[in-house]
């Protein structure tokens, strides 16, 4: 799919780097629901969920409540026919939030179209066409209220066996984004990854270069800094199988004097 496009060097770079307090646990019932609870805190920001999610068959339905009393209920539907998958999706309160998905996966291509249950909903469609090699896509989003598209985007990808690297303008064409995935030593989990940013409108550009290393079986460290002095580093442990510990910090190497950022992220699945 075009989401899928950078999508492992977006991981090593931004997956597991936080600056907040963050606790999962999930079990599951003896009728086969998995319940999922999670509690975040931000400085004096405090947000919950609960999810539950009940597989049968080929339907997976997602049901979940936040702090806000939100219901999100995602309904998915896989392999009605071969390739084809269906998500009916849609929030309460928030009437115009319902929206029904279509994805189609090919050898050689991947489609996806979304359209909002509403009076003047939003259309949003993606294709990708390739191989294993390289591939090309498009992502836009059309307004029918208003009449314009409030999205287009477009991308490249190239793979190798160790090698990814791609390139999307993004933003309606004012962003353009590179990036690069490279696994160094496939034994020790080794990965470096770079990521480009420029605004075409403000000639402004971001870099960010990232790197992951397995210390052992269970244990990772991963680092990445930016053009703007930002250095970040997360240490994960597996201290059981599938239950997490996450330890990460931020300081800016240009304002040594402030104060650093560190976070912490527990997960436990039975």
């Amino acid at each position: 799919l075009y989401s899928d496009i950078g999508k492992k060097a977006r991981d090593l770079l931004y997956k597991d780097y936080q600056g907040d307090q963050k606790f999962t646990i999930t079990t599951y019932s003896p009728t086969g629901v998995a319940i999922t609870s999670s509690a975040t805190k931000n400085g004096e920001l405090f947000l919950a969920n609960v999810n539950a999610q009940l597989r049968r068959n080929n339907i997976t339905t997602d049901m979940i409540v936040d702090t806000n009393s939100n219901l999100f209920t995602a309904i998915t539907v896989d392999e009605p026919v071969p390739g084809l998958k269906t998500i009916i999706s849609f929030k309460v309160p928030d009437q115009n939030s319902g929206k029904v998905e279509l994805q189609y996966l090919h050898d050689y291509a991947g489609i996806c179209a979304s359209i909002g249950v509403s009076a003047n909903p939003i259309v949003n469609f993606s294709g990708v066409v390739g191989t294993n090699s390289g591939s090309i896509g498009a992502d836009v989003s059309f307004d029918t209220k208003t009449g314009n598209f409030t999205k287009y985007n477009a991308g490249l990808s190239f793979s190798n066996a160790d090698l990814f690297a791609s390139l999307t303008l993004n933003d309606k064409g004012d962003t353009l984004n590179a990036s690069y995935y490279h696994i160094v030593k496939p034994l020790t989990n080794t990965l470096v990854g770079t990521e480009m940013n420029r605004s075409l409108s403000t000639n402004e550009n971001t870099i960010l270069v990232g790197t992951q290393h397995s210390l052992d079986p269970l244990t990772i460290v991963k680092a990445r800094v930016d053009n703007f002095g930002r250095a970040n580093a997360a240490i994960q442990h597996e201290w059981r199988p599938k239950s997490f510990f996450t330890l990460s910090g931020e300081v800016d190497t240009r304002a040594v004097d402030k104060s650093a950022k560190f976070g912490l992220a527990l997960a436990l699945n039975p």
